[in-house]
């Protein structure tokens, strides 16, 4: 079994994320989305997202595209792909926050690799509740 992880806020979900997903699952056979915490929002974006983090992650499972749904942690935010393990780290087209020394988290065969957008002047996140971007 090949494992992808990915990982966002996904707190508005929009078509953007659902390509997101389908082009991760490509890579592999089993989805891993990593939701981040509220208070990881918080720090990253420096305000709270409009949806709470169990909201999120129920959101995200409606999509019924990942085969795991999890929550990152608030600590080291590799510490969950230390666990899981995954051979595949998908990461978002712009995504830029938490890769740095992304690699020393990964078993020696895994891979990083980055998605492609899907119309982005049109479904990014920041677009689409400019609060929350």
């Amino acid at each position: 079994m090949k494992k992808v992880m990915v990982f966002g806020t996904f707190d508005v979900l929009h078509p953007g994320h659902t390509h997101m997903l389908k082009e991760a699952k490509e890579y592999g056979d089993y989805l891993v989305v990593v939701v981040a915490r509220d208070s990881t929002v918080e720090q990253v974006k420096r305000k709270k997202p409009l949806n709470d983090q169990e909201t999120r992650i129920k959101n995200v499972q409606t999509l019924n595209l990942a085969d795991a749904v999890l929550l990152g942690y608030e600590d080291d935010k590799h510490r969950i792909v230390a666990e899981e393990k995954p051979q595949v780290v998908a990461l978002g087209y712009d995504q830029k926050f938490f890769i740095e020394d992304l690699e020393n988290a990964l078993e020696d065969d895994a891979q990083i690799v980055r998605l492609s957008p899907y119309f982005p002047e049109k479904y990014k996140s920041s677009l689409l509740a400019p609060d929350q971007d």
